[in-house]
Formats: structure tokens, C-alpha cells, sequence
């Protein structure tokens, strides 16, 4: 390839990629003259390496102007892509505007695009709406749809559901409610309904103690058919802080069963009469290999937390 993307060096052999070179003035006006997305894409590399905004912000502007409307679908998402390499959201969503394409695969195509710009721009509203227009003729897709939230250095890409997403986003809006609600209407079960369930009523603050006790009480049931112990003692945790002296003697009652002591302790040590208690517990957390320590090896076979299919202790 001619031009400024020629100019770059490659990757020498065993020692991985390396470093860009800087632009020298003459690069920098032909990329800019004349320079395609590709060459436009490894430029926005070179100035984000550099550390150099003017350089990003005239990389940025070109961009916006390399291929003019109207252009077919795929030239604007290149488009637009190239732009979320270079960290500039808003200019891809600005692109992603000049067009609007009719219900079918180019609009899911477009859609996508526009949730990632959005998102990546923390223009929440642009993105719930995204994913709202993505998933309207089949709502249930918000449970099944895994969209990409981060890249690792290794390669390996980190996704969540649509549904979290969208949830995310409405809540960041001032719209809890409505995220809580969303989460509710999840027909997941296992350990993504009960963390949805515990995310919900952590949002639903003027809710009945009784009805987010309620709503507590069945995700406890699914973290516990799942055999997910360190979700069931958080669940167990936030019926404890609702004004419910039920549910606080029943966190505690199933503190030694799922292997909770610090989280039995740190309840008992709230009340002057569990002192000895709390004392016991503290001295098992500060030395685990102690013997009657959290961490040593037991004497003898132990009872192992309720299997997958265990019901928990049912409320007094």
C-alpha cells in the first residue's frame, strides 16, 4: 500500500509489534490529503500514541468528510468504526445519521452500530434507544442478545445481555423504576434471575419492606438451586438490612451453613449480647490455620453446604 499506513513499521520477528513511528509534517498532509480509512485508522493509532489531540482532532475531521452521504450502509459502518478506533463516539454517531435503513439485517447491523457509539459516548439515551428499537419486535431477544462491553489484552472479548444493558443505561438516565422493572420481567432463572432480582430490589428503595423481602426470598431459592453460596449470602445480607428482625435471626441461623463467618460476625458484632460469639468468629478470621480456624483442615467429614437441589431452611 502507498501512503502514510505504508509508512508505519510492522512487527519484527519474536519481540511482538512495534512502536509507531511518529508522523513527520509531509505524512501528515498526505493522510489527510489523501489518505484511505484504513490508512486513516492506523493514523488515529500514531496520534493516540503520540498523545497528540490536534494531530486525533484533524484525523477526526477528515474522517468526517472521506466519504460524504449518501453512501451505502457498509461504507458508513466502516465509517463509523473507524471513528470508535480513533475514541471519537460522537463523530461516529454523526455519521451513523445519515443514514436510516428499513427494517431487516441492515437495520440490526446499523442498530448495533449505533448502541456501541452511543454507549462508548455515555449518551445514555441514544443507547437505551438503540436497544429498545434492536429488540422491539422480539422482546425476549433482550435476554439472549450478548453484545461486547471490552476488549481484553489478550484478545478475549467480555459480553453481557442486552437486557443488563439496557437496564444499565436506564438507571444512569434517572429512570430506575423502569430498569428495575425490566429486570423483573427476566424470564432467566439460575444465578442471572437471582442477581437480576437482587438488582432490582436494591433499585426499588420505596418498595414495601414486604414485597422486596418477598422478591428476595425467590432469588434466594434460585441462587440456591444453583448452588451459587457467596450470591446466597449477599441475598441473605440485604433481607437482613430491611427492617425485618426475621430475616436479620435468619441470616445469622444460616451463617455457619454456608460457610459466612465473616459475615455472621460482622452482624454479631452490632449486638453487645452476641460478644462471645463475635469474639469466636474473629478469632477464626484472624488465624485460618488455627485450629477451629476457617481454614483448617477438619478433623473429621463435615457437612457440606445443601446440594444443588437442597431447599433452604424454610422462614420461621
Amino acid at each position: 500500500m502507498n501512503g502514510p499506513a505504508a509508512l508505519a513499521p510492522g512487527p519484527t520477528a519474536g519481540t511482538g509489534p512495534a512502536p509507531l513511528a511518529p508522523f513527520t509534517s509531509r505524512e501528515l498532509k498526505a493522510l489527510l490529503g489523501n489518505g484511505s480509512l484504513e490508512d486513516l485508522a492506523l493514523g488515529c493509532q500514531r496520534a493516540m500514541a503520540e498523545d497528540r489531540l490536534d494531530r486525533l482532532r484533524m484525523i477526526r475531521d477528515r474522517l468526517l468528510t472521506v466519504h460524504p452521504a449518501p453512501q451505502p450502509l457498509a461504507v458508513i459502518l466502516a465509517n463509523a468504526d473507524v471513528l470508535l478506533s480513533c475514541r471519537q463516539p460522537e463523530a461516529a454517531l454523526t455519521v451513523l445519521d445519515r443514514i436510516s435503513p428499513a427494517a431487516g439485517a441492515e437495520r440490526v447491523q446499523w442498530l448495533l452500530m449505533q448502541w456501541r457509539a452511543a454507549n462508548a459516548a455515555l449518551d445514555h439515551r441514544r443507547a437505551a434507544q438503540a436497544l429498545a428499537r434492536l429488540t422491539a419486535a422480539q422482546p425476549e431477544r433482550l435476554d439472549t442478545l450478548l453484545l461486547p462491553v471490552l476488549r481484553r489484552e489478550d484478545g478475549s472479548v467480555v459480553s453481557r445481555p442486552a437486557m443488563d444493558l439496557l437496564a444499565d443505561h436506564q438507571r444512569a438516565r434517572g429512570f430506575p423504576r423502569a430498569a428495575a422493572q425490566l429486570l423483573l420481567a427476566s424470564q432467566d432463572g439460575g444465578v442471572a434471575g437471582a442477581e437480576r432480582r437482587l438488582e432490582a430490589v436494591r433499585m426499588l428503595r420505596q418498595l414495601p419492606a414486604e414485597e422486596r423481602e418477598a422478591l428476595l426470598e425467590s432469588a434466594l431459592e434460585q441462587a440456591a438451586a444453583a448452588g451459587a453460596w457467596g450470591l446466597v449470602a449477599e441475598l441473605l445480607d440485604a433481607q437482613a438490612a430491611l427492617p425485618s428482625q426475621r430475616a436479620l435471626e435468619r441470616r445469622l441461623r444460616l451463617s455457619p451453613r454456608i460457610d459466612d463467618a465473616y459475615g455472621e460476625w460482622r452482624l454479631r458484632r452490632q449486638d453487645p449480647a452476641d460478644a462471645a460469639r463475635s469474639a469466636e468468629l474473629e478469632r477464626q478470621l484472624r488465624s485460618p490455620r488455627d485450629p477451629g480456624g476457617h481454614s483448617a483442615e477438619p478433623a473429621a467429614p463435615q457437612a457440606s453446604p445443601p446440594g444443588p437441589h437442597t431447599p433452604l431452611p424454610a422462614k420461621p
